[in-house]
């Protein structure tokens, strides 16, 4: 099987948010680890990929949490991953109806992970052609890789 996919719900947090997404990170993380972990040496075949199906907005809600929001993120991870930021952090004082203004297509993400690492044609599959971004550095040598994986940032008061 060339790709898996799980989800994890309890994301959709409207109130309470800080410790309901401290639990949920730290579940990440935590999953992400003992998966690489597992992995062993084989780690090097994999590229693992999170995404939500909506972002956040900035503003926090009555209920001291936060609605829908167009802003959202990702993360790519393991052995031959080029790691690192890739584009920039969301200005906070410029922002478009209460949401973050995106830099990045998250289609570019896709593209360059079904044409550089699943080796897919990834016109045929987005119906168009997106640039690639520095995700892949399949020269990487397995040794020095390895995700890190921190714990979850703790919640600002």
């Amino acid at each position: 099987t060339r790709i898996y996919y799980v989800s994890l719900a309890g994301f959709d947090t409207h109130s309470g948010q800080a410790d309901a997404h401290a639990d949920l990170l730290g579940e990440v993380s935590g999953a992400v680890g003992q998966f690489f972990t597992q992995l062993g040496s084989d780690a090097d075949r994999v590229v693992l990929m999170t995404y939500s199906e909506f972002g956040r907005r900035v503003r926090q809600n009555s209920s001291r949490g936060t609605d829908h929001g167009a802003g959202s993120n990702l993360f790519v991870a393991g052995p031959k991953v080029a790691g690192g930021l890739v584009g920039a952090h969301p200005r906070l004082d410029d922002l478009t109806d209460g949401d973050v203004r995106h830099h990045t297509d998250f289609r570019r993400v896709y593209a360059t992970l079904l044409d550089q690492w699943l080796g897919v044609e990834s016109r045929v599959v987005l119906g168009g052609v997106f640039e690639p971004l520095p995700l892949i550095d399949r020269a990487r040598p397995a040794a020095a890789a390895g995700p890190a994986v921190a714990p979850p940032p703790r919640p600002m008061e």
